[in-house]
């Protein structure tokens, strides 16, 4: 929304002057919001995610029987091994150095960042996780609600005070998306598994195999259940990275979180809870860590708070927490929690 313009004092020549009001409010980083920031990095992923296979960039090539990395076989070097040309010794090197090491060096790196910053893949990264916010939008146009299993609808209200009011003609749209999504993503795995340009020429000239087409109709069907039906259960219990994450983020209470400041809950009262709104896991952000498990640190929550709180001289209530504080959103409930004044994470100025 277009921030609105403040009339100064009126000139006697050249009329009334016209000067911006003050900026929106949100975390901001070099200029732009982090929101924005999120997109970007969403749709690079994504990008990266389809066309990964196209370039060689990663696959796994059934045919070939083994990965392909940036153009560059990536095999474990058993063949002199099985050839006879090479020791035990070798092979189990070769095994260490090519399969071992690489996952061992992308899971710590994972972990490590979920652990010191909660499920930054999920909400920074994640394809998945593009397609869950880009159905829950659509759907939120079509019957309120941001998921078929939401007790109420959504109030049309944005927290920066544009409405977003529900219509059933928006069904026309979120039918269609769903359906693409399944069917791209149903193709798109099947790039990863056969080389592309078998599985891209086949699809236009319509000389899919038969293994091909099964794989494509199941996959299809699938994936679109789940986008219908179970994209935020899927986020929360089925997704291996997404729980892993968690539980590494759950391991350190010191760890970045969305922190609440409990002393001013009052504040609450002249919101229209728009951060349990916003939140695209169907979290309530003001809880303790715990029951924020699921939590992919997109910053939503903190974002509604700043929109609907610029008006009060004590700032937001939400905010990204670490060290003490963060400690104090680990406690096992809202009672125990301590209220600290909170320590903010530097994310970028305010707007």
């Amino acid at each position: 929304m277009n921030a609105p313009l403040k009339v100064a004092r009126e000139h006697p020549e050249t009329g009334p002057r016209v000067a911006p009001a003050a900026p929106a409010p949100g975390k901001r980083w070099l200029g732009i919001g982090l929101q924005r920031w999120r997109q970007m990095t969403q749709a690079g992923f994504f990008l990266l995610f389809v066309f990964a296979p196209v370039f060689d960039i990663f696959r796994l090539d059934l045919n070939l029987k083994h990965f392909i990395l940036f153009g560059f076989d990536w095999t474990l070097g058993l063949d002199d091994f099985l050839a006879g040309r090479a020791s035990a010794g070798q092979a189990s090197l070769n095994i260490v150095l090519r399969a071992f090491l690489p996952l061992a060096g992308v899971a710590g790196t994972l972990i490590y960042v979920s652990w010191k910053w909660g499920r930054l893949y999920c909400g920074w990264l994640c394809p998945h996780f593009s397609i869950v916010e880009t159905i829950n939008q659509t759907l939120r146009r079509a019957i309120g609600k941001q998921s078929l299993w939401d007790a109420k609808r959504l109030p049309a209200r944005n927290p920066d005070g544009s409405e977003t009011k529900h219509d059933a003609i928006w069904w026309f749209a979120v039918m269609p998306l769903v359906v693409f999504c399944a069917v791209l993503w149903a193709v798109v795995l099947l790039t990863y598994l056969l080389p592309p340009a078998e599985i891209y020429g086949n699809i236009w000239h319509g000389t899919l195999t038969r293994n091909q087409s099964i794989f494509l109709g199941a996959a299809s069907i699938a994936f679109f259940v789940e986008f219908m039906f179970a994209r935020h259960l899927f986020c929360r219990y089925a997704c291996a990275v997404g729980f892993f994450q968690s539980l590494a983020w759950m391991g350190n209470d010191k760890a970045m979180v969305v922190g609440f400041q409990r002393e001013r809950a009052k504040d609450c009262s002249t919101c229209f809870s728009a951060c349990d709104h916003v939140c695209p896991m169907r979290l309530n952000p003001r809880n303790v860590k715990r029951m924020m498990f699921a939590c992919v640190q997109c910053g939503q929550c903190v974002d509604a708070c700043d929109h609907t709180q610029a008006d009060n001289p004590k700032g937001a209530l939400l905010d990204w927490v670490q060290d003490l504080r963060a400690e104090s959103e680990a406690a096992f409930n809202m009672r125990e929690a301590r209220t600290i004044k909170i320590t903010p994470v530097s994310t970028g100025d305010k707007e």
